[in-house]
């Protein structure tokens, strides 16, 4: 009895200490109960050593503390110098293995940037920014060169752009060799280049589409500085806090580093203005026009000659202001129904020098959809609409015995609530031939009555199927806008219908007026600056010259708004992008960094001073688009899970 007692005795000690770890293994790290990994990982070894120096082996090897993975390691990881191949970067267990296909050049520094791309496997606590470095040479070279790439036009940091130096400081290197030493830039646009060896470099950033880390396509998103750049550092103090808790600071920590300069380059990207001309395609999508897509503008328009009909005056040829996109809208119905038009263009593209020659195909248009399936539609309304009339007649109800043609399709682009600034504008759907002025009729309200005003009527160069009406358009007053039946008649022959539009302009108590005052340094006194009143959208809403230090701007909305200036060198009245082989840079821009609040019947005056701050500290962060990413950081949830055991 004794002996079988002690064996119950015994097993039942090893089911409960089965159970407890069992319990425990299946709580540790759970919600249920367990601690948290709060811990980030740790490098406890490389091969080849980090910062070894004469290192001809092409694989490393990193190991860690715990299981690691890689988190967007394509654009988060880089290898400088820039590798032709790319190599193969790997998370496998508690290592991460980078094999380089390149061969290693001689008494070169390398680099391999993690970023913050290495977490843990199971909480993916960030390891934080990471760079492992070698030497092909007797020495590791030390230098980092720092900054900001924002775009030229509207000052947004730019991310995951290329960015790299050249220690040849040749106009044109950058179009001819590889970057020597590179980066990628974070969500805030900044970037840091490491591992750079004494010496003069200039900075370029580059959208590198093809991989070759040469500014090689008109269509790559560039910035260049005329900047010579020499690496250099200075031992430095930063003060870091360190809070008590949330509320509470403890103490400020002076500790000393390396200070690595420059840190405060700011390149401003740009896509130059594309010059290669090539026909991209044609389509007939509608009918009744052909749309003819080029890559870049010309003067000149093409020559069409008709192979299967007769080209001359079939068409009528609207252009967009850069001529890049022509619609040729057919004129003849016969033409219109035909399903297949073969026709040469004959049109100026560029060759592989650059250079503008007459080059001619032959295209074939076919429509979308075929006259013969469009007959058929046709007669199915036709037939409905003489099954409704016939029902009409039937009942007794009046009824149409004629199909009714099609009218000239006219669109009011302007609100009926219009601005005293605005103007009307109208859009036609097809091409006018024909418009009469004198059915047109613009009336204000006067008491009861209307009566009849002046205006002036007319076709818009840039979009020739709209038209502008101008008058002198009071605050607080109600117009009429009045149109005639066959006032309008397209190049089909079809009539507008009468159209009556209601015209309220808003009273002068609910607009606000801006005066801007500004003073023009030396560096763009022959400059005309533009400045432009902006939603919280970046979107402009109004625009004025500065004229004798100021701008003004009227008949503004109550709101707030954000300011932005382009120095316009040239005085065309537009930005204008950069030019890399004519060493041409982009026009300037530049941001108030401050909001401006517009109030009802209030005369606002603003002062803003264009220099005060370096751009890339000029955009307002409530308008820029591109936000920072969320910084990493570790988990901290074994506070929480210690209140809830109530563990002090």
């Amino acid at each position: 009895m004794r002996i079988k007692k002690h064996t119950n005795l015994m097993m039942g000690i090893v089911a409960a200490m089965a159970l407890t770890l069992m319990v425990s293994c299946a709580r540790m790290g759970q919600p249920d109960g367990g601690w948290y990994d709060e811990t980030p990982p740790k490098v406890i070894h490389t091969s080849p050593q980090d910062r070894a120096t004469e290192v001809t082996n092409r694989k490393i090897n990193i190991y860690f503390d715990e299981f690691i993975k890689l988190e967007d390691a394509t654009n988060k990881v880089v290898v400088s110098p820039p590798q032709l191949e790319m190599p193969e970067i790997a998370a496998k267990g508690k290592r991460i293995v980078v094999e380089l296909k390149d061969t290693l050049q001689h008494n070169t520094t390398y680099t391999v940037d993690f970023s913050d791309a290495i977490v843990d496997n199971n909480e993916s606590n960030p390891m934080g920014s990471y760079t492992y470095c070698f030497s092909t040479g007797t020495e590791i070279d030390t230098f980092e060169v720092a900054g900001t790439v924002i775009t030229a036009e509207n000052l947004e940091p730019v991310k995951g752009i290329l960015v790299g130096l050249h220690s040849d400081l040749s106009d044109t290197i950058f179009a001819k060799k590889p970057l020597r030493r590179v980066a990628r830039t974070d969500s805030r646009g900044r970037f840091t280049i490491k591992g750079v060896a004494p010496g003069s470099y200039r900075v370029y950033a580059l959208n590198d589409m093809d991989g070759d880390y040469v500014y090689s396509q008109r269509s790559e998103m560039l910035a260049f500085s005329h900047r010579v750049v020499v690496p250099s550092c200075k031992p430095d103090i930063r003060q870091d806090t360190i809070w008590r808790d949330t509320l509470h600071i403890d103490s400020i920590a002076r500790i000393p580093y390396i200070h690595y300069l420059p840190d405060d380059i700011v390149l401003k990207a740009f896509v130059p203005e594309q010059t290669d001309r090539y026909l991209l395609k044609t389509e007939r999508t509608d009918h009744r026009k052909i749309g003819v897509y080029f890559t870049g503008m010309h003067d000149s328009l093409p020559i069409v000659k008709g192979l299967n009909f007769n080209a001359d005056k079939a068409f009528f040829v609207e252009a967009s202001p850069k001529k890049d996109t022509l619609t040729y809208w057919l004129r003849d119905t016969l033409l219109i129904n035909r399903d297949s038009l073969e026709m040469e263009l004959s049109y100026y593209a560029t060759d592989t020098t650059g250079m503008f020659v007459l080059k001619t195909d032959t295209l074939t248009a076919i429509p979308k959809m075929s006259f013969e399936r469009r007959e058929k539609m046709r007669l199915k309304e036709l037939e409905k609409w003489e099954k409704q009339q016939e029902k009409k007649k039937k009942k007794g109800e009046p009824y149409d015995s004629i199909y009714p043609m099609e009218n000239v399709k006219v669109k009011m682009l302007s609100k009926q609530v219009m601005d005293p600034d605005k103007n009307v504008i109208l859009e036609m759907e097809t091409p006018l031939e024909f418009c009469d002025t004198a059915s047109i009729h613009l009336k204000v309200k006067v008491d009861s009555l209307f009566d009849s005003i002046p205006f002036l009527w007319q076709q818009i160069p840039e979009f020739p199927r709209r038209y502008m009406l101008l008058a002198e358009w009071r605050p607080d007053n109600t117009y009429s806008l009045e149109i005639d039946s066959a006032a309008f008649v397209d190049i089909y022959g079809q009539i507008s219908n009468p159209i009556k539009q209601s015209i309220k302009i808003r009273p002068l108590d609910d607009y606000g007026s801006l005066t801007v005052n500004m003073s023009k340094p030396d560096s763009i006194a022959d400059s005309t600056v533009i400045v432009q009143l902006l939603t919280n959208a970046d979107k402009p809403v109004k625009e004025a010259r500065l004229d004798q230090g100021s701008a003004d701007f009227y008949f503004i909305m109550p709101g707030t708004y954000y300011l932005r200036a382009i120095i316009d060198s040239n005085c065309n009245g537009k930005w204008d992008t950069g030019d890399y082989y004519s060493n041409t840079d982009p026009e300037v821009v530049v941001y108030d960094s401050r909001e401006v609040t517009i109030k009802a019947k209030w005369d606002t005056t603003h002062q803003w001073n264009i220099s005060e701050r370096p751009f890339d500290r000029q955009k307002p962060g409530a308008i820029t688009k591109q936000k920072a990413d969320k910084e990493k950081k570790r988990v901290s949830k074994n506070a929480q899970r210690r209140e809830d055991m109530n563990i002090r």
